[in-house]
């Protein structure tokens, strides 16, 4: 059974209050979280060919990262699904496919004339 970001975060906020560990979850610490789930992440690819990285390995690093990501939501009653939304639309507006298709520029270096 799938779950929306909502219940995801809804479970894995039961998990962490079940334990009582919302005292050590600040803001500036599940940033820092973040940041160091988002290493380990990085970690598994260092020195080695992407095509060896081992994908159960993986996919656990990127549910720390998402369920990191969703704690800090949690913290600051961010919906998770409109402010992904919201940013979507921010960024379809900076890289219209017009200018961007195909090119790794940053959107203040796009420009029709460059297309």
């Amino acid at each position: 059974m799938a779950l929306t970001l909502g219940e995801l975060q809804k479970r894995i906020v039961h998990f962490r209050d079940a334990r009582d560990w919302a005292q050590f979850h600040t803001a500036k610490d599940l940033a820092m979280s973040l940041s160091i789930e988002a290493g380990e992440l990085l970690e598994l690819f260092l020195w080695k060919d992407p095509s060896k990285a081992n994908p159960e390995h993986i996919a656990d690093e990127i549910a720390d990262v998402i369920h990191t990501a969703l704690l800090v939501a949690e913290h600051y009653n961010i919906d998770v699904e409109q402010a992904c939304t919201a940013k979507l639309k921010k960024n379809e507006a900076k890289y219209p496919v017009e200018t961007s298709k195909g090119r790794n520029l940053k959107y203040t270096e796009l420009t029709a004339k460059d297309a």
